[in-house]
């Protein structure tokens, strides 16, 4: 990774559009610097599933979403961040440690039922089972009560943090350096 010290031309513009809240920019995104092309598509993607104002579910639970997705990964990286970050939002330290052991444990019936449930379990079969995803998973979320846009949302969450966990874990990256968390 170039540190942001020896930046020169296009990188010193996408550093910049890269910087977080804190004025630092994370190890998911200096991963990049070599190829700075992608820091754009992937800054552009992050931003769009979980912090464009047209997203109605909860941000609290898009973040435990993240979280179960990168535990399903095994990504230690984005489940420090996101996990984090939900444990902010959540505001309730016990609740946020239930949840965590729940999604840890592969159980999220134990803290979650309805429509949460059921979109934990789709992020789950989307994660480890994708080939056997079925037009009957779509029709299971409507039936718990969600439209097609929150499934829409839950999808690419998903999907994100699947290019995302394998972008990290394929080039090891750590967050030695980052500022960890909700911001």
């Amino acid at each position: 990774m170039i540190p942001e010290a020896e930046a020169t031309g296009p990188l010193v513009e996408m550093y910049d559009q890269a910087r977080t809240p804190h004025g630092t920019v994370d190890n998911v995104m200096k991963v990049h610097s070599l190829r700075p092309h992608t820091m754009q598509g992937h800054v552009a993607l992050y931003r769009s599933v979980l912090h464009h104002p047209d997203i109605t579910l909860p941000l609290w639970f898009l973040e435990v979403v993240a979280s179960y997705t990168s535990i399903k990964n095994n990504c230690a990286y984005s489940l420090a961040h996101h996990f984090h970050n939900a444990r902010e939002l959540i505001a309730d330290d016990d609740r946020a440690d239930r949840i965590y052991a729940a999604l840890s444990d592969g159980k999220p019936e134990d803290q979650f039922s309805g429509k949460e449930l059921a979109l934990l379990r789709y992020a789950d079969k989307l994660t480890l089972r994708v080939g056997e995803m079925e037009e009957s998973d779509a029709d299971l979320l409507r039936n718990a009560g969600c439209d097609d846009g929150e499934i829409l949302e839950v999808n690419q969450v998903v999907a994100y943090f699947n290019y995302s966990n394998r972008l990290l874990n394929g080039l090891g990256v750590t967050t030695e350096g980052d500022a960890v968390g909700y911001y």
